[in-house]
């Protein structure tokens, strides 16, 4: 009898916990689509600049991260900017935007005319950055490349995903939550899970260690090689950007995943 209580006991209390738990996560994503909405009030200036309103396709590839920790694990994405910036010989050419609350490089890519963003602001709401360029410079969205960490492929390893859900990573569904669609393409780099018992925010919010730079090197060189072959194929067949054309897009596409290099397709996180 007294086993039967305590059992009994115990469920409720799990299923108190649990359903706060839920409560807490619905209403910050809630506050986080708010915050995104309101940031977005704000109209913006069409651009006058003629290198990207000649005739042609326009592109915006984002490098994803926080402000102010961009050599953390989580803001990998704008390491990867970086090196494309670097490869394209506009690595000094980055300049402060505040209308799109972010850095920005207008720069050409076999006729395809780019622009490379850096948000300015934190992650969960990058979106916001996203959507003010895409404004801006008159890009759609099936036409933005964004690139982010990804906890679930090891480091040494990249990814392409043809849209879709966010699946847990708050930048990107800042990104949809903004542009009120889920096609972006984007490219996920691996960065691993800790092997040990450390939080994951801890984890992603840190810096690689001296053993990862030596992987990430290759990663970057493979990331910008990827990025350039998406910018130089034909003009997207994506499907119209709605809520749910990433969803559609990712039913009918197989995600591509390369390694950085052979030796490197099984290298594990290490501290």
């Amino acid at each position: 009898m007294i086993k039967s209580t305590v059992l009994k006991g115990l469920a409720c209390f799990l299923f108190n916990f649990f359903q706060t738990l839920l409560d807490f996560v619905t209403m910050r994503h809630f506050l986080m689509r708010m915050m995104n909405r309101v940031l977005l009030i704000d109209p913006v200036t069409t651009t006058t600049e003629t290198q990207i309103h000649t005739r042609g396709r326009r592109k915006l590839v984002v490098g994803l991260g926080n402000t102010g920790m961009e050599s953390t694990r989580h803001s990998v994405g704008m390491a990867v900017l970086g090196a494309l910036a670097t490869r394209l010989g506009a690595a000094n050419c980055w300049h402060g935007d505040k209308q799109v609350s972010g850095e920005v490089i207008v720069s050409e890519v076999q006729h395809t005319h780019v622009v490379l963003l850096r948000p300015k602001l934190l992650m969960n709401i990058n979106g916001v950055s996203v959507a003010r360029a895409a404004e801006k410079y008159g890009i759609k969205p099936e036409d933005i490349l964004l690139v982010h960490d990804e906890l679930d492929k090891p480091l040494g390893k990249i990814a392409i995903k043809h849209g879709g859900s966010a699946r847990g990573h708050n930048g990107v569904r800042s990104c949809v939550d903004c542009l009120q669609t889920d096609v972006m393409l984007r490219l996920r780099v691996g960065i691993g899970r800790p092997k040990e018992k450390t939080l994951v925010q801890h984890y992603v919010l840190g810096r690689f260690s001296s053993e990862e730079k030596k992987v990430l090197d290759s990663v970057l060189v493979q990331s910008v090689d990827l990025l350039l072959s998406q910018l130089s194929q034909e003009d997207s067949k994506q499907s119209p950007s709605s809520p749910a054309g990433g969803r559609q897009a990712t039913q009918k596409r197989k995600e591509k995943e390369r390694s950085a290099s052979p030796a490197e397709e099984s290298a594990a996180v290490q501290n």
